[in-house]
């Protein structure tokens, strides 16, 4: 800070950042930034193309530049910014670039060749990824799990049904039974080949399904797959012309317009291919719909171009306009327009597949994208629902009322709440063959959680009543011994432990509770020299809690808020954090973030949310000069 006036250094570090996140608001008063994940999504959108024989050289080429500048240097490529090699994406990534022409011998495809087979080979790489090579011919049908589309059929008792999946394995997998099922082969119109990627000829692999399994259950569900495989050829046509049929009415019933199945790429993606493979043609209304929504996730620069997993305009209005709340107060033209925006994306008329596990509850929520209807998130209605109620309570009165009774309605019955759905949480479906990524479900996490107690508790519900108390009591069994809670959106103990501790503070829980001294402990062990915090990706691994080679602008600000919420807002910890963050903050008002700091599927799937680094640190330093204007240690609002 500046050592003769930190307040006015403060004041201009937050004038600055709440101009530069006015300048990105568009006219209509929303905020979208862009959603970046790793290779794997553009190099899936390149071998799509090939599929379906519509290459596009000149995206070809800028696609190529990104592929090329996310490799580390002498090996594969990594899940997220500085991560450790990965087999799958790495397998995808060169498949795309040799598609797209880049030279086998050339320096950079050779040491990628290299990590690969160090690894163990393609052969050993996930599921969704030998989809794709069985697609290609690369592989034997048999070298993946068997998913065959009868399971369209099956009743809802049945211990594998859609219903008991999450959202997005639902849309993925929907359209990805039939290619299964069919087993189309790709156009590949260069006739591109990666055999060189094997350890062992595909055809001599007898061991595809294999371990290490991560309990009995996977023994069991292997051998299920074996029988399956025999099974799969007896079943007559007329039940899978049927099975097919109902797939393609769940696909074609949630198009979703430009937005997409599921408005998340590869459940798009696996629309395309499927009505291409079943004779539909590129004119046909649906697949012109699901083409379109792929275009619209590109990010194309002039120089390089890359593929979004979605867009989260939904998320980045509702968390800048929480910043911008927090930095200009009361009558923010900002917020107002913003707000203007989000109540005409609350969803009113479409009951979703939540409704399977909660029939008769009113729908009030809202989606993560632009247009997703029948799936609302969960964690987006109540911090949109949080932002309307701290804006005007009485103008959006209706809209919050209809988000409370939604939310209500969506706790689980352990105390928590998933994202998408309710009672998501047959655990044992982590462990058939094709859920090697161990994501398949959606069962209550603390971060979202935390979320609802703080809305809920922002619009007058208290700790005292069944819905809250029971969310704090599984909360509280959820908090680790070093204090920290796990944070299944965000990276990672830090996102967690900040999103828990607003929680708490807007319940009403004492600051010398035992669980937030714990957790205010574990953030301020934590801190760096430099004041500010970060946490490496490695850390749903391996990696240690709260810990990472470097500080972050977006995990400093969440530490910053926790401890906030926690009472510790006079703290030594708290200024040097600030500071931090603005010896940090650039001319323009913004930071530089290079660091992945939010997960799609822990160990499988990371992202990087351009808006993090701007709205974040603009909103913990904006909260900190107005709890030191107030000398009011709690803070006033849930988020």
């Amino acid at each position: 800070m500046n050592a003769v006036d930190p307040p006015l250094a403060l004041e201009s570090a937050i004038r600055r950042a709440s101009g530069a996140l006015k300048r990105r608001q568009n006219p209509d008063g929303h905020w979208v930034f862009e959603l970046e994940a790793d290779a794997t999504i553009p190099a899936e959108y390149v071998l799509l193309t090939h599929f379906l024989d519509r290459p596009d050289v000149a995206l070809e080429a800028k696609i190529a530049n990104y592929l090329r500048q996310t490799q580390i240097p002498g090996s594969g490529w990594p899940l997220f910014h500085d991560g450790a090699v990965d087999l799958s994406c790495s397998v995808k990534a060169y498949f795309a670039l040799k598609m797209i022409g880049d030279d086998p011998a050339a320096p950079h495809m050779r040491a990628a060749r290299d990590a690969i087979l160090a690894l163990g080979g393609a052969e050993r790489s996930n599921v969704f990824t030998r989809v794709q090579l069985a697609l290609f011919g690369e592989v034997p049908w048999q070298g993946v799990p068997v998913m065959p589309v009868e399971i369209m059929l099956l009743p809802r008792w049945f211990p594998f049904h859609l219903d008991k999946v999450s959202y997005w394995s639902r849309t993925v997998t929907t359209p990805l039974l039939v290619l299964m099922s069919l087993k189309p082969r790709a156009r590949n119109p260069r006739c591109v080949r990666v055999q060189e990627l094997f350890q062992t000829e595909p055809s001599k692999i007898k061991d595809w399904i294999r371990g290490p399994f991560r309990s009995a259950w996977g023994h069991m569900f292997s051998t299920i797959d074996r029988v399956l495989f025999k099974l799969e050829k007896l079943t007559p046509d007329a039940v899978r012309e049927t099975a097919v049929a109902r797939a393609v009415a769940f696909v074609t019933e949630r198009l979703n317009g430009e937005d997409g199945l599921g408005a998340i790429y590869p459940a798009i993606a696996n629309s395309v291919m499927m009505y291409d493979t079943l004779g539909f043609p590129p004119d046909h209304p649906s697949y012109v719909t699901a083409w379109s929504a792929l275009q619209k996730l590109m990010v194309i620069e002039e120089d390089r171009a890359y593929c979004q997993p979605c867009l989260s305009p939904v998320w980045d209005s509702s968390l800048a306009g929480h910043a911008m709340a927090e930095a200009e107060g009361e009558g923010s033209a900002s917020v107002e327009a913003a707000n203007e925006w989000l109540r005409s994306k609350q969803i009113l008329d479409v009951v979703g597949d939540w409704a399977r596990q909660r029939p008769g509850l009113s729908p009030g929520g809202w989606a993560f994208q632009y247009e997703n209807p029948h799936y609302p998130d969960v964690d987006d209605t109540a911090v949109v629902a949080m932002l309307l109620h701290r804006d005007n309570p009485v103008l959006h009165a209706e809209a919050i009322k209809r988000a409370e009774t939604w939310i209500l309605g969506m706790q689980s019955r352990d105390g928590g709440w998933g994202a998408f759905d309710a009672e998501n949480n047959k655990y044992y479906l982590n462990h058939i063959p094709f859920a090697d990524h161990g994501a398949l479900l959606d069962p209550s996490t603390a971060d979202v959680t935390a979320r609802c107690v703080s809305f809920l508790a922002q619009i007058g519900h208290t700790k005292d009543e069944p819905c809250i108390a029971r969310a704090i009591a599984w909360l509280h069994s959820e908090q680790w011994p070093d204090g920290s809670w796990f944070g299944r959106w965000g990276t990672n103990y830090i996102y967690g432990t900040w999103s828990v501790l607003c929680a708490l503070n807007a319940a009403g829980v004492p600051h010398d509770d035992p669980a937030m001294k714990r957790a205010a402990g574990f953030l301020l062990e934590t801190q760096r020299e430099d004041g500010g915090w970060g946490e490496d990706n490695a850390s749903y691994a391996t990696g240690e809690h709260g810990v990472y080679d470097r500080s972050t602008p977006s995990q400093t600000a969440w530490a910053l808020l926790g401890l906030m919420a926690a009472g510790q807002g006079n703290h030594p910890a708290v200024a040097r954090g600030v500071a931090y963050l603005q010896s940090t903050q650039k001319a323009d008002g913004e930071w530089d973030e290079e660091s992945y700091t939010a997960v799609g599927f822990p160990r499988v799937f990371y992202l990087r949310y351009h808006g993090y680094k701007l709205f974040f640190p603009l909103m913990a330093m904006a909260r900190y000069r107005n709890l030191r204007q107030s000398n009011d240690p709690r803070v006033a609002y849930g988020f």
